[in-house]
């Protein structure tokens, strides 16, 4: 499901030449869908808002780059996405050092309400990251291992891996 977000090329001209109403009219355009798309990749609201931040300095930095071939919102699409598939290697980076405190996570029974968002929000980050950016915004695996800078097998494993657990969390929870 990939939306075709647009903005008057003149307004993109604009901005391209600094004007910084041209500037806010485009993050006024797309600060929505980028937030909701970074969202659903990052397991917290207020890492969603720093990414989405991240996301536009850097297309005010690089608005010149950018050439006009295809959507400019696949363009911006793509640099949320790589802001927030950094910001979870970070974090994974930080996780792995102190592993020595939590080796498992408590509270990880599911409940028998379980819908498929609460169980969305039970996977890894890069899990979560994988299933969104294959079954919902319709990257394929080569693109998804290109962003994550691992390789197509990681991508496809990680997706069925994710299915299964899915799965497995949406059954318990209709069975509780």
């Amino acid at each position: 499901m990939t939306v075709a977000l647009a903005v008057p090329d003149v307004i993109v001209a604009r901005a391209q030449a600094g004007d910084e109403a041209a500037l806010e009219a485009l993050y006024r355009a797309f600060e929505t869908p980028v937030y909701n798309l970074v969202r659903r990749i990052l397991r917290r609201p207020e890492d969603a808002e720093d990414v989405l931040q991240e996301t536009f300095l850097e297309v005010v930095r690089n608005i010149k780059q950018f050439r006009g071939e295809g959507y400019l919102w696949g363009w911006i699409r793509r640099i949320a996405t790589t802001k927030a598939l950094m910001r979870i290697r970070r974090e994974q980076v930080r996780e792995t050092e102190s592993l020595d405190e939590e080796p498992g996570k408590p509270g990880m029974h599911v409940g028998a309400n379980l819908d498929l968002e609460r169980a969305f929000d039970r996977l890894s980050e890069t899990s979560r990251a994988v299933v969104w950016l294959h079954d919902v915004e319709g990257y394929t695996h080569e693109e998804i291992a290109d962003q994550m800078g691992k390789t197509v097998s990681f991508s496809k494993s990680q997706l069925a891996r994710a299915h299964a657990r899915l799965r497995r969390m949406l059954d318990e929870g209709a069975q509780a």
